[in-house]
């Protein structure tokens, strides 16, 4: 199956030795996988924002700079995975993931972990699918 790098501006650059998002296109379409977001300013390579809500949209935008390189939406995703350093931000976290998606929410898995990359509170990846 071909592959294809995402690479773009609008989200940070990748800090290890993995791309933003990789896309395969197979028989049913293209499907984009996306590597974990953190709130990484792009425009800095900083953390953006304190809390979990701030972070929570700085992530989603980084998401949103990563879909549309690949040609997605939100409309698109059908699988994300949260990692959230701690479990009692998960209200202040969903509320604002709530944000980008209307009456069709796709699969979710919500994990806490120990630590995550530069004291992030929160990161999230996508799997999205275009048919056709």
């Amino acid at each position: 199956m071909p592959r294809q790098i995402i690479a773009t501006g609008g989200a940070p650059k990748a800090i290890g030795p993995y791309s933003q998002g990789i896309v395969v296109t197979g028989p049913a379409g293209r499907t984009l996988f996306s590597a974990g977001q953190i709130a990484l300013d792009p425009a800095t390579g900083e953390v953006a924002g304190g809390d979990v809500a701030s972070q929570t949209e700085r992530v989603l935008r980084n998401l949103s700079a990563v879909l549309a390189e690949a040609g997605m939406t939100w409309g698109e995703v059908v699988k994300t995975t949260v990692f959230l350093a701690d479990m009692a931000d998960f209200a202040k976290m969903n509320e604002v993931y709530a944000t980008r998606f209307s009456s069709q929410f796709p699969a979710r898995s919500t994990v806490a972990a120990a630590g995550l990359p530069r004291g992030a509170r929160v990161e999230i990846e996508v799997v999205a699918v275009k048919e056709g």
